[in-house]
C-alpha cells in the first residue's frame, strides 16, 4: 500500500481523508500512484494531471521521502520508502502571489 498526502482542496473535492492509502503495482511510480488515485477518485480527473496529455498540471507538486520529484520523470521508480507506505507520497498546490 502507498500512502498518499492530498492538500485541502482536493480532499474536499473528493471527500475524503488527507492520507489515502491506494494499491500500486511494482514499479510504483508518479504514474502509477496517479493511476491509482484517478481511479478511486474519478472526481480528481483533470486537477492533477491534463485530461488528455496527463502531463502534471502547473501548479502542482509531488514530494517523495523528502525530496522534489516534481520534474522527475513520471515512470521514474519512487524510492522503497514509499512503495512499502513508510513514508507518503505528497501532491502539494504550489502556492503562487505576491
Amino acid at each position: 500500500m502507498v500512502n498518499v498526502t492530498l492538500p485541502h482542496h482536493l480532499q474536499t473535492l473528493a471527500r475524503c481523508d488527507r492520507e489515502v492509502a491506494l494499491d500500486v503495482d511494482v514499479p510504483v511510480t508518479q504514474r502509477r500512484i496517479l493511476d491509482a488515485l484517478e481511479a478511486r477518485f474519478p472526481m480528481l480527473r483533470g486537477t492533477v494531471r491534463e485530461h488528455v496529455t496527463l502531463k502534471r498540471r502547473p501548479r502542482v507538486r509531488f514530494f517523495a521521502a523528502g525530496e522534489d520529484v516534481t520534474h522527475d520523470s513520471p515512470d521514474a521508480e519512487l524510492p522503497d520508502s514509499v512503495a512499502k507506505g513508510d513514508q507518503p507520497f505528497m501532491i502539494v498546490g504550489a502556492v503562487a502571489g505576491g
